[in-house]
């Protein structure tokens, strides 16, 4: 390969300072060196990069090209050692960060701006699961840190978990629903006679999670909070759903809540990882995210979205 760095260098170096003498003492050489460096190059492909009629070394036109192109090849090889330098010193190239699908992206959004302003060039993966979907997404590695997963911490190896909050749940169902019109408490057995709502566990390898579901209940299953509150104010189904989500329309006449003996009100939420490879960009993420009541801030922001 007749193009090296080491040339692609002296090219840049004549090209910002105008002679063989500047470029050679910018890069501590002799100016003989330089030249040997350039007519060798210039033999070997065949074409003349410099004009040197007058008292500055010009580039020709094939001498702009290859000098443009060449700063374009330094670039990125300075941009390669740096990144194996950070990954030396335990700067991951990508973190996978999944979130649940109780927290709104507005709450990330800020620290994905703070993050790249630390200019890392670490690749980020935002995805979102739902339920046991967040705690799989670890224990097969799709995922290095988890934001908002429900429920108790399954059996994972070399798992971290720190609570972020927990969540009330309420029984809601549309004023037309039949159990709307059941006077006091409702049972579980009579709830379960009627079609519930849940929102589809992202699970692969964990079982999938459910909420106040019966064993045998009919079920309809929809990809989204918002999609699970729409089927109830429809009344397609009954269920429950995160208070903050619920005010609004139970405020506004859409939805009635029910109470339900029995079924489990309080949901925790965990942020996790896996403390067997842990870097530092993961570890900067954990200090921003890491906070018992992160999730006081979800139930605010979701109240806010009405």
């Amino acid at each position: 390969m007749n193009l090296s760095f080491e040339v692609l260098q002296a090219l840049d170096a004549i090209d910002r300072t105008g002679t063989f003498a500047s470029a050679a003492e910018t890069l501590h050489r002799v100016p003989s060196s330089l030249s040997y460096l350039v007519q060798k190059l210039e033999l070997d492909l065949g074409v003349k990069l410099f004009d040197r009629t007058g008292r500055r070394a010009t580039l020709t036109h094939a001498g702009r090209v290859v000098v443009e192109e060449g700063r374009r090849l330094l670039e990125a090889a300075e941009d390669l050692e740096c990144k194996a330098r950070r990954i030396q010193h335990g700067w991951e190239s990508e973190l996978r960060i999944a979130v649940d699908e109780i927290i709104p992206f507005d709450l990330i959004w800020p620290h994905v701006s703070e993050f790249y302003k630390l200019k890392l060039d670490t690749r980020l993966h935002l995805s979102t699961e739902v339920l046991g979907g967040s705690w799989d997404a670890l224990l097969t590695r799709r995922a290095d840190l988890i934001v908002g997963a429900a429920g108790d911490p399954p059996q994972i190896p070399h798992l971290v978990a720190k609570p972020i909050g927990s969540l009330r749940h309420v029984f809601v169902v549309a004023p037309d629903h039949p159990l709307a019109a059941i006077p006091g408490p409702l049972t579980l057995d009579v709830v379960a006679r009627h079609r519930a709502v849940a929102i589809g566990d992202t699970s692969r390898k964990l079982a999938p999670r459910t909420i106040a579901l019966a064993a045998n209940q009919e079920v309809l299953t929809v990809p989204t909070l918002e999609a699970k509150l729409a089927a109830q104010i429809k009344g397609l189904a009954a269920g429950t759903i995160p208070e903050c989500l619920a005010i609004e329309p139970l405020n506004r006449g859409e939805l009635v809540k029910k109470e339900v003996l029995g079924m489990r009100e309080l949901t925790h939420f965990y942020l996790a990882w896996r403390d067997d490879e842990s870097g530092k960009a993961l570890q900067w993420w954990v200090e921003q995210l890491d906070r018992p009541d992160l999730i006081d801030d979800v139930a605010r922001q979701r109240a806010l979205q009405g």
